[in-house]
């Protein structure tokens, strides 16, 4: 892992933090469960974030897939591949100042969905094995009349442009 490539300074001066010409991390190898991999990635995602964000850097999210030449299974692949993208998404979705939870119990959906309306959670995104292979997410809406709840399936640009708009509706009707 490459850490910085510094500046040309003069031994002993101590700012060179202050004018590296390249910051970067290819990559990090993390050993954990399969329970444990969603929540490891967030919280990978998250500390990134935390560190970028307190020296003012910005900085881009690129999802790699899988290599030709390498080790593990399909099915292991795609749990890890499917866990990056939900972080991802997740971490998208909080970039645009939309507050948002992951619920990553083991419950039945039927369960989650039913505890998030007696909850009064305002939107629900779900993302199944359907949403992961198409790059989508599934929202339903609370407010919305009981047969038009289930907004569908859309990427996350949509969704986020869409509560943006909701949301500087609900501030212009207040005046």
């Amino acid at each position: 892992m490459e850490i910085s490539t510094p500046s040309h300074e003069k031994s002993g001066q101590l700012h060179g933090l202050m004018r590296v010409r390249c910051f970067t991390q290819d990559d990090a190898h993390i050993f954990m469960t399969e329970e444990q991999i969603q929540g490891e990635i967030q919280n990978v995602v998250r500390l990134i974030d935390e560190v970028y964000t307190k020296f003012r850097f910005s900085y881009e999210i690129e999802l790699s897939t899988r290599p030709e030449n390498s080790i593990g299974s399909d099915e292991e692949w795609e749990l890890a591949t499917c866990a990056l993208r939900d972080a991802v998404s997740l971490k998208n979705l909080k970039k645009n100042e939309v507050r948002a939870e992951l619920d990553d119990r083991k419950e039945k959906l039927g369960y989650k969905i039913r505890e998030a309306r007696l909850d009064k959670v305002p939107y629900m995104v779900i993302v199944g094995e359907k949403e992961q292979k198409n790059g989508t997410v599934s929202v339903r809406c609370r407010d919305l009349q009981t047969d038009q709840q289930d907004m569908g399936e859309m990427k996350t640009e949509a969704l986020i442009q869409h509560l943006r708009s909701s949301q500087n509706n609900s501030q212009d009707s207040r005046y």
